[in-house]
């Protein structure tokens, strides 16, 4: 196999059909980092000098954005009172107050509002789209950001419980009517390797010309067996043991389903009402 199929065999915990590239395949550094991809939480103290932050910023922009709107706000969380504010809010992520950089990522629906108000034209798209497209701008810019920030040897943590605590956050950051979190941003020198989290497999997210989940309970079993066999979840991360107890085997699928069966973020709509967005 070639690097790239290894890689791949090691994201997904199998052998996946890529096409096999030789070391000197066009864009072939840019596919091994992004199936290389690893998610850090632990950074050394090493500062991220003002340069390298600027370069990351340029890649992150260079996303594509919808119709050229650039919607998208980042905010670089220096203040340590600020910094420290936003880590109380999340206790159990100890490394959102020690990361060299914390940034929040906001879809910025306002500026494009204002420009409006400027140039003396209305803003008539005032409806769900709005927000949907100013979230989108701001994920693939944050996409952007992480795969440059990956090949700048750097490691970043996204950190979407920031939505969690909406008003909280945009209160610290003084967040004005039509910007809203979409997520935080840890960024550092790692200071271990991390590891490689193993996902579902092309063939149950990959559908030709129309959906078919018929096949799914048999591939999520095959896909928890395969992940067990990589990393075992151990019985003191089981999540609601009171509510749904201990089972022989406990597989992704168990451990996310028991995590989205618990309601949460239900002040997201009304946040983004009462910031200023029609949801209807």
């Amino acid at each position: 196999m070639s690097k790239l199929a290894d890689l791949a065999a090691q994201r997904f915990g199998m052998a996946v059909d890529v096409a096999e590239a030789g070391e000197d395949a066009p864009g072939r550094d840019t596919l091994s980092n992004l199936l290389s991809h690893r998610t850090h939480r632990r950074f050394l103290d090493t500062p991220v000098g003002d340069e390298t932050l600027n370069l990351l910023y340029a890649c992150a922009l260079s996303a594509p954005a919808k119709s050229d709107l650039q919607q998208v706000a980042i905010i670089r969380v220096r203040d340590q009172g600020k910094r420290q504010a936003i880590a109380a809010l999340m206790p159990e992520m100890g490394w959102i107050g020690t990361c060299p950089v914390f940034l929040l990522f906001c879809g910025d629906s306002r500026r494009i509002r204002r420009l409006g108000e400027l140039r003396g034209h209305p803003f008539a798209n005032d409806h769900l789209d709005a927000f949907l497209n100013a979230a989108v701008d701001t994920a693939l810019a944050m996409q952007n950001f992480i795969t440059a920030a990956q090949a700048a040897g750097l490691g970043c943590c996204p950190i979407s419980v920031v939505r969690n605590h909406i008003d909280a956050i945009a209160e610290i950051t003084a967040l004005p009517d039509h910007v809203f979190p979409v997520a935080g941003m840890c960024l550092g020198h790692p200071s271990h390797a991390g590891f490689t989290s193993t996902r579902l497999p092309p063939e149950m997210i990959v559908h030709e010309d129309e959906y078919d989940d018929s096949e799914l309970a048999a591939q999520i079993d095959a896909y928890d067996q395969r992940r067990n066999g990589i990393y075992t979840i151990p019985p003191e991360k089981y999540r609601m043991t009171g509510e749904h107890g201990s089972p022989d085997f406990y597989g992704w699928s168990e451990d996310k389903t028991r995590q989205v069966s618990v309601r949460e973020r239900d002040d997201l709509a009304d946040y983004l009402r009462r910031h200023g967005f029609c949801l209807d």
